[in-house]
């Protein structure tokens, strides 16, 4: 079970990319805080499952937890950029490479491609020609590609198909990623020096993801209604949240169904004394044409968790405002100064990276003095008190319209 590692902890000395978590199998994961003992921890885990967790208690009470040495969330991506050691960028290329291939980063077949061949450098070493062919990738292609792109043949389809056939389109499309990759002479000639630059080139393919270095938890939202007899039930998803804002990631279709920034959104969540956990999102969209205030209800043990998280991730956001403009500099004599690095958007169309808003189930609706109406209604303001106010954003007040129609 994906969990939310970052979710209650502080940030620790700023050139410390990486924090020990606890995790365990079929388990949440908890980034611990510089104080936390993780002994301690260990013995009230059972009771953390039981809290966040819809684990049985069969389950529970056989699961054992691990100390494992994760990616600090808080840990900004520009300061990755700034890291020089081979084995810290090590163990961030190993654990990008661990969610891309778990799909827990849905990427395109594209990114899959060009990260995968990153893999076959490291792995493989430089390409030779004819060595390997896409074929022998075949044999292992799991080990580049995320398993729902490895297209294998089983059983007596795969016996007519013999050796010699033709290699898949992912095997293919990989080795000639494989070819494309540029090689950088080492200055010691030691080979383990000259893949840095084979992680560092990884890392920033990767950071061209939006939810690179989330913290990742699981829930579930509503299905639109379909059919004559409106069935919709659950799909489970993966929230993912980062100092850049929220994603929601459907876990079957391995895409993104909503990636929110901070100024785009406000959010709340209900406690279990209340009713069943859930995390509500807020922002902005339409109704055939008529602006409304969209909510999407997601249903998680961990809404707490998710909720405290967002707050802390918008208070650090604002304070690492004016530290970012402070790195910066002052202004040239030319009177401009060097732009910030920024990370690469991804604009193919249908890419898995873009939101799918029709595929949600949302509550649309406005609010009309002290009532609030469903669909198609009047909006004035916002459902929630809590909402980021951090510069212009782009979540605005929508006013009423008297012509509209109420649900």
């Amino acid at each position: 079970m994906d969990g939310p590692e970052g979710s209650t902890g502080q940030p620790g000395p700023a050139d410390r990319s990486h924090r020990s978590s606890v995790s365990s199998v079929g388990a949440r994961e908890v980034q611990l805080k510089p104080k936390h003992q993780p002994y301690k921890l260990g013995r009230q885990w059972q009771e953390l499952l039981l809290r966040f967790t819809d684990a049985s208690d069969d389950d529970v009470a056989m699961d054992e937890p691990s100390l494992q040495f994760r990616r600090n969330v808080f840990f900004p991506k520009r300061r990755e950029l700034q890291i020089h050691d081979k084995e810290v960028l090590r163990l961030l290329y190993e654990e990008a490479k661990g969610n891309v291939l778990a799909a827990r980063y849905p990427c395109d077949v594209e990114d899959c491609e060009a990260l995968g061949a990153l893999v076959c450098r490291v792995q493989l070493g430089p390409y030779q020609p004819g060595q390997p062919t896409a074929c022998t990738l075949r044999e292992k292609l799991d080990s580049f590609l995320p398993a729902h792109l490895c297209k294998r043949s089983h059983g007596l389809f795969a016996a007519f198909r013999g050796r010699g056939a033709k290699a898949g389109t992912g095997e293919q499309g990989l080795l000639n990623a494989y070819r494309r990759v540029q090689e950088v002479a080492s200055s010691d000639g030691e080979r383990e020096a000259s893949l840095s630059p084979h992680y560092r080139a990884y890392l920033l393919k990767c950071h061209e993801l939006p939810f690179y270095g989330c913290a990742f938890f699981h829930g579930e939202i509503d299905k639109p209604a379909q059919g004559f007899l409106h069935r919709g039930g659950r799909k489970p998803v993966s929230v993912a949240i980062s100092l850049d804002g929220v994603h929601v990631i459907d876990c079957r279709e391995k895409h993104v169904l909503l990636g929110l920034r901070f100024q785009e959104l406000s959010w709340d969540h209900t406690s279990p004394e209340e009713e069943e956990s859930v995390l509500w999102l807020e922002f902005d969209g339409d109704n055939e044409g008529t602006p409304v205030n969209k909510l999407l209800k997601i249903y998680s043990k961990q809404a707490e968790l998710m909720s405290s998280l967002i707050e802390y991730c918008i208070e650090l956001s604002q304070a690492a405002e004016p530290a970012a403009s402070q790195e910066a500099g002052p202004t040239s004599a030319s009177g401009s100064s060097p732009p910030p690095h920024q990370r690469p958007q991804l604009r193919r169309q249908g890419s898995v990276v873009c939101s799918r808003i029709q595929h949600l189930s949302t509550i649309d609706y406005v609010e009309e003095g002290e009532t609030i109406k469903r669909v198609k209604p009047k909006r004035t303001t916002s459902f929630f008190s809590r909402q980021l106010s951090l510069g212009q954003g782009s979540y605005t007040v929508v006013q009423a319209a008297d012509s509209l129609e109420q649900g």
